[in-house]
């Protein structure tokens, strides 16, 4: 793999950026982003296919990697980037070619930014790039999603999770869940929603209101009553609300709270005695994370898009894992989401190393054996399959620590079909 680095900035974020990043994403990840013979689902396989041309005269395939290197979501750039590397000598089986083409990647910092996403990705086409894979940001996804059909280029976008990048178009697809399947396995803690009371725990802002909304789209069309209790973003005395929360006596809580004041959040939960006497759920978010919920940790249930062990050790996540610890980084919540982006370039590559659209139908309905466990491409709309998982954690401050629960089906969180928008 030829690996060249463009990048405006080069700053490092530091701890204290990085754990405000974490507590504000603990749950802004909630709303906002077996394999088959010949598949680029194992290494072992890649490159078999022989849609990809005559390795004699076999021209290189360019592809723009766009994470943010600097900018508010920079930690986790970081992990999707690391795992993307990882991702492409396995899915290559170390050679970093398919079908003889090698796979050259440019990476570009889109700082959190969708301007400068835009300008990137523009002048990556303009270079020759064919394939533009990445962003955390969902208002950048959504930037870069219409300019790849312009330009008849494969777009796979990064963790950004909203829904609207699902059926946008033909050429967009993700390597992360979307918003819907964070709500859906949140619901999976009171089983069938029927006739159950939810009640969201957020701040009165947009992010807030955004959160009651896609929980009263999701499990109120399941027959759940949802209702909220919406805080001042500036409030620092939270116990009024956690005694509005006990006061109502809700079947499930869920929490999606976002920026410095999460400590104060749960420490209020917990001595209301929320947390232990109903279900309070919230999205597990990266490492860094981990100890904001001092001692309601082990009392508070979380729905997980990924944590390391999640995939209990499949061959697939072993690799990842062991791949990117050997290269000096860290495991952490967007690990797949870059390691699965790769695998799914392998797999477009197989399927031609220069027709967009035969790259499209090379994924469209392609089954493979991902990080977290069976994967799909559903064929229709580009949504990607996937399980979600149910967690706890164990221990407090920095010994706190992730422990599996309960694997959730794919099916069982699948966002619906939707008609692809062009």
């Amino acid at each position: 793999m030829s690996q060249k680095t463009q990048s405006r900035r080069h700053a490092q974020p530091t701890s204290r950026s990085a754990l405000l990043v974490a507590l504000a994403a603990t749950t802004a990840l909630l709303v906002a982003g077996c394999a088959s013979a010949g598949t680029a689902g194992t290494a072992g396989n890649a490159g078999n296919s022989t849609g990809g041309g005559s390795a004699g005269s076999a021209a290189p395939v360019k592809v723009g990697l766009l994470y943010s290197r600097t900018g508010p979501l920079a930690a986790y750039g970081k992990q999707y980037e690391e795992a993307f590397k990882v991702g492409l000598a396995y899915a290559t089986g170390g050679t970093g070619k398919v079908d003889g083409h090698e796979i050259q990647v440019t990476e570009q910092d889109d700082t959190g930014d969708p301007a400068t996403a835009v300008a990137d990705a523009k002048d990556l086409i303009g270079k020759g790039a064919t394939i533009i894979a990445g962003t955390t940001d969902s208002g950048i996804a959504l930037q870069l999603a219409p300019l790849a059909a312009q330009n008849k280029v494969l777009y796979i976008a990064g963790p950004a999770a909203t829904d609207a990048v699902t059926g946008i178009n033909t050429y967009t697809f993700r390597s992360g869940r979307e918003s819907y399947q964070d709500i859906a396995a949140a619901g999976s803690f009171v089983g069938d929603p029927q006739g159950k009371r939810v009640l969201v725990l957020s701040q009165n802002s947009a992010f807030g209101q955004a959160n009651v909304a896609a929980v009263k789209a999701v499990l109120g069309a399941k027959g759940a009553t949802v209702s909220s209790v919406l805080a001042p973003p500036g409030a620092t005395d939270l116990t009024p609300f956690a005694q509005q929360v006990k006061a109502a006596k809700p079947d499930l809580v869920y929490v999606a709270w976002a920026g410095s004041t999460a400590p104060q959040l749960w420490t209020a939960l917990d001595q209301q005695g929320v947390v232990g006497s109903t279900k309070v759920v919230t999205g597990l978010a990266g490492t860094a994370s981990y100890p904001v919920f001092g001692s309601a940790g082990d009392k508070v249930d979380f729905l997980a898009h990924y944590f390391p062990g999640a995939g209990g050790g499949n061959p697939v996540e072993t690799a990842m894992l062991n791949g990117i610890t050997k290269a000096g980084g860290t495991p952490d919540l967007f690990s797949p989401d870059g390691f699965t982006a790769a695998q799914m370039i392998v797999r477009a590559v197989q399927g031609s190393a220069t027709d967009t659209s035969a790259m499209v139908k090379s994924l469209e309905g392609w089954s493979f054996a991902g990080p977290e466990g069976q994967e799909q491409v559903r064929a229709a709309d580009h949504a990607l399959l996937q399980p979600m998982f149910q967690a706890t954690l164990t221990g407090t401050g920095g010994a706190a620590k992730p422990v599996l629960t309960a694997t959730i089906g794919s099916d069982k969180v699948a966002p619906p079909a939707k008609t692809m928008a062009g």
